[in-house]
């Protein structure tokens, strides 16, 4: 099928900045500049020469002739300078190394560079050295680059028309190009259409000119509904952040060729039901709630990232019925929570919130009454888990006697001591610090009868769930005198944005610190989180891997080699498999490997196939029962 396409169209592509990452002349610079006094002055006057060329206010000539005397360049710096452009050929160029070797005989690239260079970057691609349209250097008898050919129509402005035209191409021609003299070929009707190339670089005066747009040339290929590496251009699928998610995460999905949206705050219910149409990612933190309501609206959605530790905002139940998968950030800010708890432990300990205040207030309170050291005191953690295990190690550290209750078995680090039941850590803790989650059947287990087993004069640390705590229940405990102080991070309900005003029955209580759901947002914490929970997401999106997922099975699965990947996701029902293999034999498909996970509920089949697939088989596939979801993703 591509092949009867390619005979229809030819793809004409321009070098610098479209088909490598770079402006080549600029890499020459850095090369033959390396040892030159003036080198950074150089630099950045080639840089201007070459965007005001681009722009078109420089002629072509006088923009080479002003790079050529600024370069100082020889003919052994091109060796090295084709060394570095190889490994910046343009992403989803190099990606889609196969479509331009099947395409080789309709595959062009006329550029106002040299051939010099150009060809043996090209070729490793399999374009054709005589398909290769450029300038040509002129050298010394010492081979220095002192000037370039003036009888080559591409030294001159409107040169790439030009050459086009000498070319007498039959069929339609396709000019692919980010600069201005790119825009040039199709207005002067040489080329049907014009695409703006923009992974690498955007140019307003060139995009408003060009018949489409495109971040990649996967979107080129699927608007010309040919087949390349990827089925659907990663810049057509929609990721949307919300709550001021960390800028590494949006520029790590964006270098990938996604496209981003980033929203500051949370959304509630309605709001997310109306804004999650389009959209295949979605990323939150702790304050958006994804309902069954919302999964129902969201058409297209395929993933949920949860930039935290916590998934209980989200409906993992409903996700997994949807074939939605979920990811989150176990790890990544378990020190910031830890580093918050203990320092929160000394403060309340020496009474600092009240002394604090009193100060503010003008009050001078110089005492010792309830002010205590740590070291010695009774530390009880009730959830031993990736937070809880790490605060027992470092407030063992600083001279605390760690003690903790875990429902699940759990090993002691350190010298902390197991208690058998809540009831006896209660009763011998000075401080309690609480590091469970927050499941439904979590709400309010910690309550009025608890608060009543902890030692007279105890402090409570929350910082792990809001609804785990009855917080009336804790007021009463710190204005009784039952309980010496507490510090709170989490809340029963919570502002959604920072414009929005926060109420509690804790607010004015005695040495008590309230902080607003910080306990992991430090920098180094959102740093991890931002490159974590997006890497889980490019895999999942990228490659099918649901290694970590909470609520999918969790499969690792082989980089793809030479074939195509077809993902299945369907209720967990008797002879699904089996389906699935009948519909590949109908269309008498060799299978490359396979790969099967299931949970109760839901079943993940992975499938490579090494030859095309037509629309009849993805449709017949889509079509077994019980299917919740599928995809291609080569």
């Amino acid at each position: 099928m591509d092949e009867q396409i390619a005979t229809k169209h030819h793809f004409v592509i321009d070098f610098d900045s479209t088909f490598t990452q770079v402006e080549a002349l600029d890499i020459l610079g850095e090369i033959s500049l390396a040892e030159h006094p003036e080198r950074a002055s150089r630099l950045q006057k080639i840089k201007d020469v070459t965007d005001q060329g681009m722009a078109g206010t420089l002629s072509l000539r006088e923009s080479l002739r002003a790079r050529i005397d600024i370069l100082d360049a020889r003919k052994e710096h091109l060796d090295d300078l084709v060394e570095r452009l190889k490994p910046l050929v343009s992403k989803s160029i190099f990606r889609n190394k196969a479509f331009f070797e099947a395409n080789a005989a309709h595959t062009y690239i006329v550029s106002n560079g040299f051939r010099d260079f150009i060809v043996p970057v090209v070729e490793t691609l399999g374009i054709r050295p005589e398909h290769v349209f450029g300038n040509d250097f002129i050298f010394d008898e010492q081979g220095r680059i002192i000037d370039f050919s003036r009888d080559n129509v591409l030294s001159s402005n409107g040169g790439k028309v030009k050459q086009i035209e000498q070319l007498g191409l039959k069929g339609e021609i396709h000019m692919i190009g980010d600069g201005y003299t790119d825009y040039e070929v199709k207005l002067a009707g040489v080329a049907n259409r014009f695409y703006a190339y923009t992974e690498n670089i955007t140019r307003e005066n060139v995009t408003l000119h060009a018949d489409h747009i495109a971040p990649s040339f996967d979107e080129i290929l699927y608007q010309n509904k040919m087949s390349g590496a990827l089925s659907y251009p990663k810049n057509r699928i929609k990721m949307l952040l919300l709550e001021n998610v960390h800028p590494h995460a949006l520029k790590k999905l964006r270098e990938d060729g996604f496209t981003v949206e980033s929203y500051p705050a949370g959304l509630d219910e309605d709001e997310l039901c109306q804004k999650i149409k389009g959209i295949h990612v979605l990323g939150i933190r702790s304050k958006t709630q994804v309902t069954a309501k919302v999964l129902q609206h969201a058409d297209k959605l395929m993933a949920i990232g949860a930039f935290c530790i916590g998934t209980n905002q989200i409906d993992l139940d409903a996700a997994l019925h949807s074939g939605v998968a979920v990811f989150n950030a176990p790890y990544s800010n378990t020190r910031s929570v830890v580093e918050l708890a203990l320092a929160e432990i000394i403060m309340l300990l020496r009474g600092i919130p009240d002394k604090n205040s009193d100060m503010h207030a003008g009050k001078w309170s110089k005492t010792a009454k309830n002010s205590n050291e740590i070291r010695g005191k009774k530390l009880g953690i009730m959830g031993y888990g990736n937070i809880g295990s790490q605060l027992s190690v470092l407030a063992e550290s600083v001279g605390m006697n760690v003690y903790y209750y875990d429902i699940e078995e759990r090993l002691a680090l350190g010298n902390a001591t197991k208690c058998s039941t809540l009831e006896e850590l209660l009763a011998l803790s000075d401080v309690v610090s609480l590091h469970v989650d927050g499941r439904p059947e979590n709400k309010n287990i910690f309550h009025q009868e608890h608060f009543n087993q902890m030692k007279d004069g105890a402090v409570l640390i929350n910082l792990a769930r809001g609804p785990v705590v009855d917080i009336t229940a804790l007021r009463q405990a710190l204005d009784s005198g039952k309980l010496n102080g507490a510090g709170v991070d989490v809340f029963p309900e919570e502002p959604i944005s920072n414009d929005d005003p926060f109420t509690s029955p804790l607010c004015g209580a005695k040495n008590t610190i309230l902080t607003p759901h910080i306990g992991g947002s430090t920098q180094e914490a959102q740093e991890n989180i931002a490159d974590f929970v997006p890497g889980k997401i490019m895999d999942y999106i990228n490659t099918g891997n649901t290694a970590l997922s909470v609520n999918f099975p969790n499969i690792t699965l082989p980089k793809l080699q030479n074939a195509h990947r077809l993902i299945h996701i369907h209720s967990n029902k008797s002879g699904i498999l089996a389906k699935i293999n009948q519909v590949l034999a109908n269309h008498d498909t060799n299978i490359d490997g396979q790969y099967l996970k299931t949970n109760d509920s839901v079943g993940y089949v992975i499938t490579d196939i090494n030859k095309a697939y037509d629309k009849a088989l993805i449709r017949d596939l889509k079509e077994i029962e019980h299917t919740i979801k599928f995809r291609v993703l080569y």
